[in-house]
Formats: C-alpha cells, structure tokens, sequence
C-alpha cells in the first residue's frame, strides 16, 4: 500500500491511483512488490530536521528514504521537499510536475536498490529514473 502524506505544505496536484499504479509497474521491473511505502511532502526545513536527526547531515536536500525493505517487498518512508523540487524544478527549466515524478520514483529506486552516491551511480540512477518516466 502507498501513502500520501503531507505536514506543513498542501498535498501537491497528484493523481494518486494513477501514481500508485505506475510505481507498482517500476517495482514490479525490478523484481519488487510494493508492500508499505509512506510519501511524507514538507518544507525544506521540515526535511532539514529530518536530514540532521537521523542522518546527522546538515543540509537541505529533495529526498530522503528509509529504507525497510524485506526480501522483494518494498517498503519504506520517502520524505520529499516540495521546495527543494520546486527549485530544482525551476533551476533545471523542467516541468513541476515532472520534477516531482522524478524525485517520487527516485525513492523507490533507491528501495529497490539502485544507489546513486558512489563512482558512476548517479548515471545508472538517471537511466533508471528516465526508463521509470517513460513507463507513466
């Protein structure tokens, strides 16, 4: 089951059967099934504290996942700031809504364990994030 939380900022214009449904068919590409996955939306101070409590990093950033994943279900806590996509959003001269797809699928990449941190991460996460757009 997919969630769609929100705690300062107004949910965000999403189509959420649809959304949920399109994840299921990324998951299920890479082998998963979705089991609880929780989209959390705040600010970008919400997601700072978030950043500094358990992560003890100190610096603003679009998402965070948690990651409980058992076996190949999918479950997780996915924080995600709507100004920081917002920003980027503008910054990259991309769609909004675009930008958001791409950030809510760029946790449920990381869930199904695609990394993007480390040498030549970040272009297989990229890749993976373009094939999951191109499923919507």
């Amino acid at each position: 089951m997919i969630t769609y939380n929100a705690y300062s900022e107004a949910m965000p214009e999403l189509d959420t059967t649809a959304t949920t449904a399109w994840i299921a068919r990324v998951a299920e590409k890479h082998g998963k099934r979705i089991g609880n996955v929780n989209y959390i939306f705040c600010t970008d101070d919400e997601i700072l504290d978030v950043n500094r409590q358990y992560l003890h990093h100190d610096y603003y950033t679009d998402i965070i996942t948690f990651d409980y994943c058992a076996n190949d279900i999918l479950s997780g806590d996915i924080y995600i700031s709507l100004d920081t996509v917002a920003s980027n959003a503008e910054e990259l001269q991309k769609d909004p809504v675009e930008e958001l797809h791409r950030v809510l699928i760029h946790g449920i990449l990381h869930l199904v364990g695609i990394n993007d941190k480390g040498p030549g991460e970040r272009e297989i996460m990229e890749r993976a994030e373009d094939e999951a757009l191109a499923m919507r």
